[in-house]
């Protein structure tokens, strides 16, 4: 049974920061790209961050940009997403997802095969 279990959510005041971490269990994902996505209520999920299982490029939304690091772990099988300057309008359930893809579409959930359950940010002003 293969999981991906986020954790690290919470709630903060406007300024401040989060790291959020998604573990899998269950397979290897060394070869696999990983992704944040994000879901504020009545609104879409959205692309955040990814890390690219084809030379491990990284990639973020514009909205997140200099805010946002993504890394991962020695084993690939962690991720992490260091948030900071946090602000209301980040306030989601952030998801993250897992899939294996050769195209550049990363904000695409249909290139990822698996998700977290989700983790809970809310930020208030």
């Amino acid at each position: 049974q293969v999981s991906l279990v986020e954790s690290g959510g919470g709630a903060v005041q406007a300024g401040a920061s989060l790291r959020l971490s998604c573990t899998v269990y269950g397979r290897d994902f060394s070869d696999y790209s990983m992704a944040w996505f994000r879901q504020a209520p009545g609104r879409e999920r959205e692309f955040v961050a990814m890390s690219h299982l084809l030379g491990g490029s990284i990639h973020y939304a514009d909205s997140v940009k200099g805010r946002f690091i993504i890394s991962r772990d020695s084993s690939g099988n962690t991720i992490y997403l260091q948030m900071n300057s946090l602000q209301p309008e980040d306030t989601a359930v952030f998801y993250c997802a897992a899939g294996k893809f050769y195209n550049n579409l990363y904000g695409y959930t249909g290139n990822y095969n698996y998700w977290g359950q989700g983790t809970q940010v809310t930020v208030s002003s």
